[in-house]
């Protein structure tokens, strides 16, 4: 199974999408997988169910740090590498989308009791979701 399959697979087993991204590459850079599950749970659902930035992206956005970011404050160039690849990825993933942002991927906001509501009758994260874990990881796999 490559990367795009396991991180699909991770978030139809009922992970969320920022942690379906992050555990699938963690090992790979020295995170522990049940550490990086932990850390990425808040970042579900546009950040804690808010409905802000795509947890997938967020996701993505912490494996490129695992892999670039800065170890101490002098590495400046780790730093700006990472802030790069950031923005390269958020500009790819736009590309693909529209936007970064949950509630215009979805065109609804989970934060409401009328958004939840409709993103279950659509099923939207059965429907929707996958398709943006796929993306993040694919333009992961391009970027690293």
């Amino acid at each position: 199974m490559n990367k795009i399959e396991k991180a699909v697979n991770c978030f139809n087993q009922g992970f969320a999408c920022s942690q379906a991204i992050l555990s699938t590459y963690s090992e790979e850079f020295g995170l522990n997988k049940d550490i990086a599950v932990k850390v990425a749970q808040g970042f579900g659902g546009g950040m804690g169910r808010m409905a802000d930035i795509c947890g997938a992206v967020t996701g993505a956005f912490m494996v490129i740090g695992l892999k670039y970011g800065m170890k101490d404050v002098v590495d400046k160039e780790a730093k700006e590498m990472t802030y790069k690849l950031v923005k390269e990825f958020a500009d790819r993933f736009k590309l693909r989308n529209k936007t970064i942002v949950c509630r215009e991927l979805l065109c609804c906001d989970m934060s409401t009791k009328e958004g939840m509501r409709i993103i279950k009758e659509k099923n939207l994260f059965t429907t929707l979701c996958p398709k943006f874990v796929q993306d993040a990881t694919e333009i992961l796999e391009e970027i690293l």
